[in-house]
């Protein structure tokens, strides 16, 4: 979900508040997303790397609440905060996770209305691609001040090569892959145009250079499907 809305990413947290949208919520990133039940999955495994048994994690961009039950399950000793700007998706993520509730405090809101910390650990899934470069890195530091030192974070997002020969096709692949797992042509073709006029999208090579300037120098690939990256890196 988004951390913020700027530019013209207004678009998508109405959408997050639209109880239509909310109610498709559930499955509709797994259309969209190859092979997200396995990405919440190594972020996990990677958290778990440095992460104490009884971690307490950051998960900005929370709402639906996906990632929190994946790791929740995955990690019984884990307890998360989880951050979001649109309160009806955190009140869907709550009924997502029921009784995973009682280690998770839900916070309407940006990262600047998260707790100061110090965190073990930290996610920013499906999020940063609705912030511009400077609110990015500003939002990255915010983060990075929250952890411990050496703490993990992973960061995973749309991010793929922004050329003007490139771009399209790309696109063109992040519609193909909706429409081959059930969506129907015509809201893939509508989502496409969505991301390609609403959202902040960059190269990947540009995507690791903030992350590094924000202060996880050791940012490094761990993910690459279609028009989707994912990072790891440390405070």
């Amino acid at each position: 979900m988004a951390e913020v809305a700027t530019d013209g990413a207004d678009h998508f947290l109405k959408k997050f508040s639209d109880p239509a949208a909310i109610a498709r919520y559930e499955d509709g990133p797994k259309r969209f997303v190859p092979g997200l039940d396995a990405l919440h999955r190594m972020t996990g495994l990677l958290l778990a790397e440095q992460a104490p048994p009884d971690a307490r994690v950051l998960v900005l961009g929370a709402g639906g609440g996906l990632e929190l039950k994946a790791m929740a399950l995955a990690h019984p000793g884990w307890s998360f905060v989880g951050v979001d700007p649109a309160q009806p998706m955190l009140d869907l993520a709550a009924g997502l996770l029921g009784p995973l509730m009682n280690r998770v405090e839900l916070v309407c809101g940006y990262i600047d209305d998260a707790p100061d910390g110090p965190f073990d650990a930290a996610t920013c899934l499906l999020t940063l691609h609705f912030l511009n470069a400077a609110e990015r890195r500003r939002t990255l530091e915010a983060i990075h001040r929250r952890l411990r030192p050496g703490a993990p974070f992973v960061a995973a997002h749309s991010s793929f090569p922004q050329d003007e020969a490139a771009r399209p096709q790309w696109l063109s692949r992040y519609a193909a892959f909706a429409v081959s797992s059930g969506v129907e042509p015509s809201d893939a073709a509508n989502a496409r145009e969505a991301v390609s006029t609403s959202l902040n999208m960059f190269d990947p090579d540009l995507d690791e250079a903030i992350l590094r300037e924000a202060g996880f120098a050791d940012a490094a690939l761990f993910y690459a499907a279609f028009t989707w990256r994912g990072w790891i890196g440390h405070a």
